[in-house]
Order: structure tokens, then C-alpha cells, then sequence
């Protein structure tokens, strides 16, 4: 099972539109997959109880669990102030270190409405993930002007999915 995180809480955000859509294209392939929502964090996650471990909350720990029994991980990241989501670095500083990401398998994905596809968003993360032990597929597909190639869940731009469906197989391999 591949656990797809959509890597901001924004409401009704283009990044779980992608999750969804990165879910479809596995189903396709026989691959089983769960969406973990970063909206679906509890509202008190990222206050000071997010360094105290014993005073997480119940669904705080669900979501860590949820990574915790995972061997893939795809990351979904949408580029805000030319970097990565600050909710997704919190939830990641929120996991367990370094058991929670150590020697699993991650690819990366990244969404901008600019120019740049969110490539300097995924060259951050990239570096704290692998800090944390998880290991990166190379292949990473930047959409650049998502809002403009993507209407009702689906790629308006054929490249689009065809660079999804390319790192698809390459990290079913993986």
C-alpha cells in the first residue's frame, strides 16, 4: 500500500485534487494507495504540544500511524513563498525520528501556479526527507501553471499525466 500525502491543508486546494488523481493512476495499475489529508490534522497539532509527544492528541497520533506502517510515500507539494507548505514541514517534525521515515521509498511532486512547477519547494524537501533517512525517487514532475492545465480532476495537458504515469512505474519498481 502506497500512503499519497496531500502536502497542505488549504481547503478545497488543486493539491488534493492531484492526490486524487495520482490515486486514480495507481488503482489502474493494480496498486493500492490511501490519501493522508494534512486538513484532516487536528486544529491544535502544531501549538506547543507538537514537541511533547505525550500530550499529542489521539487523532495526531492516528496520522502518524498511518505513516508509520507504510513502506512508500508520495508527496504531493504545492510551492508556497518559493518553498514547501509549512503544515507539511510541521507534520513532518511531528513524526517520529527517525523510525517513521527511516530506509522507506518516497517520490515527490511538485504543483506552482508560477513558472518553476515548485521545483525549489522540491529541492527543500528533498533535503529534509533525506535527513530523515527516507529515500527519493530522482524522478520528480513539476507542474508549472497548474490552474491553468487542470479542470474538473483531470490533466487538461497530455504531458501532464504522462509524467505521472512515467514516475508511477518507475516507483513500483523502486
Amino acid at each position: 500500500m502506497i500512503l499519497i500525502i496531500s502536502g497542505t491543508n488549504r481547503p478545497n486546494s488543486i493539491t488534493l485534487q492531484i492526490a486524487k488523481l495520482y490515486q486514480e493512476l495507481l488503482s489502474a495499475k493494480g496498486q493500492s494507495s490511501e490519501i493522508l489529508d494534512l486538513q484532516d490534522l487536528p486544529l491544535d497539532f502544531a501549538s506547543p504540544t507538537l514537541y511533547a509527544s505525550e500530550l499529542y492528541s489521539q487523532a495526531f497520533l492516528d496520522l502518524r500511524t498511518r505513516v508509520a506502517e507504510v513502506q512508500k510515500i508520495v508527496f504531493i507539494v504545492p510551492e508556497y513563498n518559493c518553498s514547501y507548505p509549512g503544515v507539511l514541514k510541521a507534520f513532518i517534525d511531528g513524526l517520529e525520528y527517525p523510525e517513521a521515515l527511516r530506509r522507506k521509498k518516497g517520490a515527490l511532486v511538485g504543483l506552482s501556479t508560477g513558472s518553476q512547477g515548485g521545483n525549489i519547494a522540491l529541492s527543500h524537501l528533498t533535503d529534509v526527507l533525506h535527513y530523515c533517512g527516507l529515500h527519493v525517487l530522482a524522478q520528480k514532475p513539476r507542474f508549472p501553471y497548474i490552474h491553468k492545465h487542470l479542470q474538473e480532476g483531470q490533466f487538461t495537458n497530455p504531458l501532464y499525466k504522462q509524467l505521472l504515469e512515467e514516475q508511477i512505474t518507475e516507483f513500483l519498481l523502486f
